[in-house]
């Protein structure tokens, strides 16, 4: 953790927004200015916590990031949930909108014909290193993962974090490259590993998880599905409950961490490409095989 609140929480207490039910108020109401489209659902209390006490690994999902600087005209994402070294707030990153004679948000996703896409990260590095992953899943009652291996959940979200979703009843399927079957080995051949090395990996993630459902309650056992299947990989996706996409495409002799990353809304209207790779995951689940 940071020794030094950041930036939003020096702010929100010169505003007297710093107390959850204050800020979480003030959220709603700039989420509603600022699109309506987006929602007004705050972050939990808990995320409220991490973006001002500091710490953060990377910045929060992509709406949030909107929200945080239309409630705080002129910083950057960045500049909020930095460090605020003895308490001296920093000039504004940018010109306040406000301000500027003539400036404009920065066009919507559905104004450009994005077909959903928020953004789009070079490599599944950046996007790890640029949005919080639990931030993704934080409030989300079903969470459907499929790829390869599945690092995202099986190695980089806390134990704790998936056990407090799933006994707070949100469901949970993983569907793994099948690491016995032939497809791993093709992978393997095409990303030139050495026999043996991505199944290896995939049947450790499958140990992780298990052993998570092991520790479930009875009655949360079910929530957590677990899954093979054994066909050419075309896609790692990540879909939490019915609103976020993270989809990456397998490249040809590239690894899974040097793909681009999309991250993607449903717009729940035509033309959006979050039901395409929804349609995509439910196809490999009907021919996946229970663990």
């Amino acid at each position: 953790m940071s020794g030094s609140p950041t930036v939003l929480a020096v702010l929100l207490e010169d505003r007297g927004l710093d107390r959850y039910g204050s800020f979480s108020a003030a959220y709603q109401k700039a989420a509603r200015a600022l699109d309506p489209r987006l929602g007004a659902s705050p972050p939990s209390r808990a995320q409220f916590y991490r973006w001002t006490k500091g710490g953060l690994r990377g910045l929060p999902y992509t709406d949030h990031c909107r929200v945080l600087e239309h409630m705080l005209d002129g910083y950057s994402a960045t500049q909020l949930l930095g460090p605020c070294q003895d308490r001296a707030i920093p000039a504004p990153a940018r010109t306040s909108g406000a301000k500027a004679a003539g400036s404009a948000q920065p066009p919507t996703p559905a104004a450009t014909g994005m077909a959903g896409v928020e953004a789009i990260f070079a490599s599944r590095s950046e996007f790890a290193a640029r949005v919080e992953p639990q931030a993704l899943l934080e409030d989300a009652s079903s969470i459907r993962a499929a790829g390869l291996s599945l690092n995202l959940i099986c190695q980089q979200i806390p134990d704790q974090f998936l056990l407090r979703l799933l006994t707070g009843g949100a469901q949970i399927t993983c569907l793994f490259l099948d690491p016995g079957g032939e497809a791993v080995k093709a992978r393997e051949r095409e990303e030139q590993y050495q026999p043996g090395t991505l199944s290896r990996l995939t049947k450790l993630n499958i140990e992780v998880i298990s052993r998570l459902r092991d520790r479930l309650p009875a009655d949360a056992h079910e929530r957590l599905r677990l899954a093979t299947y054994d066909e050419t990989i075309r896609f790692n996706i990540l879909l939490a409950g019915d609103h976020t996409c993270v989809a990456q495409p397998y490249l040809p002799q590239a690894r899974g961490v040097e793909s681009p990353t999309l991250l993607i809304r449903n717009t729940s209207g035509p033309g959006g490409l979050y039901p395409v790779f929804e349609q995509v995951y439910e196809a490999l689940a009907e021919r996946s095989r229970p663990l």
